[in-house]
């Protein structure tokens, strides 16, 4: 007879590194996931022949857990250019890294997105955080990003013009509130690595991870309605037995199911709009630095990844933060400023708003929190260590190590 198994609760990236773990040490597992797929917010849908993730996210090859649970060879990753292309006073300024691109870097030494004081800050912030270890610049007293930067010397210009759209993006808010922890962690990640995208989506990250559990591992349109011990209780009223449980669902319904606190969320709405033309022939991330600009970023990102968009097409990515209601037309309106008339005959494919696309990570922050509740009970998710795919994949397994230290009674 079968091993009663551990139970899994989500089948998001959290959830999928578990469970992973779990059976790479001969675990028994069973991972319930309420939707019809795999990955959480980590998915692509394919729309027309476009490939469309829920939200734009990029998965950054020097994280530490990416490299101990992902064949990204397997993955055919697609690179951005290092840089940025900056929106301000009606004109694209380039940004560049010097490290990795010197040759572009001189034309970008006088640009107006920050001084040549600036600058030289920037190799000295590069310099600090690159000499440090990536988990102890989770550990170091914190303050908020704008505190940090202006603590390090930034001129209110450069943050503005850079680190506001830049980070923003990356942590769904500009005032950027969020701790220097995960700022300087992610400022590490970035110097180091490349931002990319798998060449059949984002959501090919988790598909690879179910992918390499035991057959009949995860069950999908099993939503779970009460945790206990020793099981859980399907919305249909279905028992299932459990050796131990792992709740690894969004925060929300983490805190449904065990009471636990929930931070404050952030949300976002995405654009994906297809055209005739790609308004940028080249992999860059452009930043908007106007005041009062409604969109915070845009990507061609047909031209990081061709997978992304069927022959002859281009796919483009806009972003704007924030969880109210967002209006495609003045999206148009504003794109139109940048790239001309031809906006208008962009055809939107999806405006997909996601509300809690991101837990917030505001001081004081502890992203070395534990992942046992109690005897028998466990919690994962980005919302228990930092909001990041290393995040999910972290917690995910913290929680396995965790459940795998009890059953050896330790």
């Amino acid at each position: 007879m079968a091993s009663t198994p551990v139970v899994v609760v989500g089948a998001g990236v959290a959830g999928l590194a578990c469970a992973r773990h779990l059976a790479d040490r001969g675990a028994p597992v069973l991972v319930l996931e309420a939707s019809d797929g795999v990955g959480g917010r980590v998915r692509t849908d394919v729309v027309d022949g476009f490939r469309l993730d829920r939200g734009f996210q990029v998965l950054l090859t020097s994280y530490p857990e990416v490299a101990r649970v992902l064949d990204l060879a397997a993955l055919r990753l697609r690179r951005f250019e290092p840089g940025a292309l900056v929106r301000f006073q009606g004109r694209f300024h380039r940004t560049v890294d010097p490290w990795r691109r010197p040759f572009k870097a001189v034309g970008a030494l006088f640009s107006p997105i920050g001084s040549l004081a600036d600058k030289r800050r920037v190799g000295a912030l590069r310099g600090d955080v690159l000499a440090a270890d990536p988990v102890a610049l989770l550990a170091r007293p914190e303050v908020s990003t704008e505190a940090r930067l202006l603590e390090r010397g930034f001129s209110p210009a450069m943050v503005d013009r850079f680190f506001r759209p830049f980070f923003g993006g990356v942590f769904l808010e500009r005032e950027l509130a969020t701790s220097s922890r995960l700022f300087e962690f992610l400022f590490r990640a970035f110097a180091i690595g490349d931002a990319t995208l798998p060449a059949d989506g984002m959501g090919a990250v988790p598909a690879q991870l179910a992918a390499r559990l035991p057959s009949g591992s995860v069950r999908t349109g099993a939503r779970v309605e009460a945790v206990a011990d020793g099981r859980v209780t399907l919305s249909t009223g279905e028992p299932v037995a459990a050796s131990a449980v792992v709740v690894a669902t969004e925060a929300p319904e983490a805190h449904a199911l065990l009471g636990l606190p929930v931070p404050p969320m952030r949300g976002v709405t995405c654009l994906h709009f297809a055209a005739e033309r790609a308004p940028l022939s080249e992999p860059v991330l452009v930043l908007n630095a106007e005041p009062g600009g409604l969109v915070n970023d845009l990507s061609v990102l047909s031209a990081v990844a061709p997978e992304y968009a069927p022959a002859g097409a281009a796919l483009v990515h806009a972003t704007v933060l924030g969880s109210g209601p967002v209006d495609p037309e003045a999206v148009r309106r504003e794109l139109s400023g940048w790239f001309g008339d031809e906006v208008r005959r962009w055809r939107l494919l999806r405006a997909l708003a996601v509300p809690q696309a991101l837990p917030s990570f505001l001081p004081p922050t502890d992203p070395q929190r534990g992942a046992r509740v109690r005897r028998g009970l466990y919690v994962a998710g980005d919302h228990r260590t930092h909001p990041s795919l290393q995040g999910a994949l972290e917690s995910g397994r913290r929680a396995a190590e965790a459940v795998l230290l009890e059953r050896s009674g330790g």
